[in-house]
């Protein structure tokens, strides 16, 4: 018998059920795919992506007992942990299934909130990946909050709102993720979640160094494995929808009718409900700014209406074909249009990843969680937008926008957004730290050798495995043996070529790692195996175990 080894190496994404957890799990498995790799994405019923916008990847339903999104930051703490709770048993079920159809185990890749995808990893013994969709900034603010309570920091009264977070500069005590720190029994639990990798070993960061370096020094000194700062990831990936909602593209015929950097885009993520009395001053703010606005007003944003229901028929009226309101955006094609001049945002990460990649200065208005510290960082740190910290004011919505769109000091920041976009698309290009990066945890030489063919035959006596290994050495492979129950090939590459002639000299170098695990099959003699490899190619010849002579006894029978 005969069996014929996969051509691309099984990855198993596990992202939780939200758009801004999603999206960034999708990027990665595209970036992967590029790569060479077979991408499963093993998924809650709830929000669950659409799988036609990603036919190369194969699309799992996990049964989770969730129907709701969650509004605030306690609502959250609770929807994850009925997520994990319930996603557990169907999630190892799925993956046992996976390892009885074929040799080539696979790795599990989770959102770091999806801590039972980690146990269920563990538990069959799989290698696990994990991606933070949070930024470091934020995972080392929730990290401080154990220290921040033995300090007699948290609780604290609204006097200390604007003061400054001992350790944690710039943010304010107001700029802290978690909205009520009177449910301390709920939210300390999650925090030591959130910060336990388990058996992971390595962690992958939606960020790079020109926005975040401290913070991801600082995050990589609380973790024994490598952290992989990749982002923006959206960079790297081909461009395909992660969108949970249907995009309204005649938003961009609109666009292109506006002239340069005149369009201020306001969108407020999937999550972030508006109430009515906001959604009037939001209204009556854009009008008087002068300004041509695209406003997406999700179905439900209003405190579960319909927001466009509930704009004034004057208000229409007044801005005409000044305005274009959409259920929902393409938002990577609307910011790096050249009309669109500022965006009015949540400030999820992900909207401010693409937003500082295009060049577009923003307007901040956060609602809850990671937000808040996203916001400051926005308008502190990198300047390169506002912030709205009070409750919402047609007059002040109005200087805001006139202050970005119109003056110079919106020019000014304008220019420091380009520079901005320049740092982080250096870092996404080759040479870059987020692409070199990118390449050393999954290097050219993963790629090449998770894409070789792979035989293995079944004789009377053993079975034979071999691989194609081109220009590889004898020094440069491992083959391992896992309590008895899984090979393991891996190994590192270096290459060095070197020209020259009277007038130069040229040395090109570079390397990678590779590793491959298979289950071995039941009743082999695991210390027999032997291993050689001659032309690039690897042979492993694994003996069978002798079956046991069956061993009859006679049984006197007494009376």
């Amino acid at each position: 018998m005969e069996k014929q080894g996969h051509r691309c190496r099984q990855v198993v994404l596990v992202p939780i059920p939200l758009q801004g957890h999603i999206t960034p799990m999708l990027q990665l498995g595209t970036i992967l795919h590029s790569k060479g790799f077979s991408i499963t994405v093993a998924h809650a019923q709830f929000n669950s992506p659409h799988a036609s916008n990603h036919p190369e990847f194969t699309f799992l339903s996990l049964s989770d007992g969730s129907s709701s999104t969650p509004k605030a930051s306690d609502d959250f703490i609770d929807f994850m942990s009925n997520i994990n709770l319930n996603c557990r048993a169907p999630l190892q079920e799925a993956l046992t299934q996976m390892i009885a159809k074929q040799e080539d185990l696979p790795c599990v890749i989770h959102d770091g909130i999806m801590h039972c995808a980690e146990a269920v990893a563990r538990h069959l013994k799989l290698p696990s990946i994990i991606l933070y969709t949070l930024n470091p900034t934020n995972l080392l603010t929730y990290y401080a909050y154990p220290r921040l309570l033995e300090q007699g920091h948290i609780p604290f009264p609204d006097s200390k709102l604007l003061e400054l977070v001992p350790g944690l500069d710039p943010l304010r005590f107001k700029d802290l993720p978690a909205s009520n720190f009177g449910n301390l029994s709920a939210l300390l639990p999650f925090t030591a979640i959130l910060r336990d990798i388990g058996s992971s070993s390595a962690i992958i960061l939606n960020t790079n160094e020109c926005l975040e370096q401290s913070s991801i020094v600082q995050f990589q000194e609380q973790y024994p494995v490598p952290i992989f700062s990749i982002g923006p990831m959206h960079l790297a990936a081909p461009a395909s929808s992660c969108s949970l909602l249907k995009e309204d593209t005649s938003c961009i015929e609109w666009l292109d009718k506006q002239t340069q950097h005149s369009v201020i885009y306001v969108s407020f993520g999937s999550i972030a409900l508006t109430g009515e009395k906001e959604l009037a001053e939001m209204a009556w703010g854009l009008a008087n700014s002068k300004q041509p606005f695209l406003w997406v007003l999700r179905p439900g944003s209003a405190d579960g209406l319909d927001p466009t229901d509930l704009l004034p028929d004057s208000f229409k009226e007044t801005v005409e074909k000044r305005g274009c309101i959409v259920n929902w955006a393409p938002q990577r094609q609307v910011l790096a249009h050249s009309a669109v001049g500022g965006f009015w945002t949540h400030c999820g990460w992900n909207s401010i990843l693409e937003s500082i990649s295009e060049g577009v200065p923003m307007i901040c208005r956060s609602a809850f969680g990671d937000q808040k510290v996203n916001a400051r960082y926005v308008c502190h740190v990198w300047n390169v937008g506002f912030e709205f910290e009070n409750d919402l004011e047609r007059g002040e919505i109005e200087r805001v926008i006139t202050r970005l769109m119109v003056e110079k000091e919106g020019e000014e920041m304008r220019k420091r957004a380009l520079d901005l976009k320049v740092k982080v698309e250096l870092c996404s290009r080759k040479g870059g730290s987020s692409h070199n990066l990118l390449n050393e945890l999954f290097p050219q030489e993963t790629s090449a050798f998770v894409n070789t063919r792979v035989d293995w035959k079944e004789t009377p006596e053993a079975h034979v495995f071999k691989a194609d290994l081109p220009g590889v050495k004898k020094e440069e492979v491992k083959v391992e043996v896992e309590d008895d129950r899984v090979l393991q090939i891996s190994g590192q590459r270096k290459i060095e070529k070197e020209d020259r002639n009277d007038t130069w000299h040229r040395v090109e170098r570079s390397s990678g790692a590779f590793s491959r695990r298979f289950r071995l099959p039941e009743n082999v003699e695991v210390d027999q195996i032997k291993a050689s490899i001659d032309c690039g190619v690897l042979t492993l010849i694994i003996p069978k175990a002798e079956a046991k002579k069956s061993n009859v006894r006679a049984i006197q029978i007494s009376g």
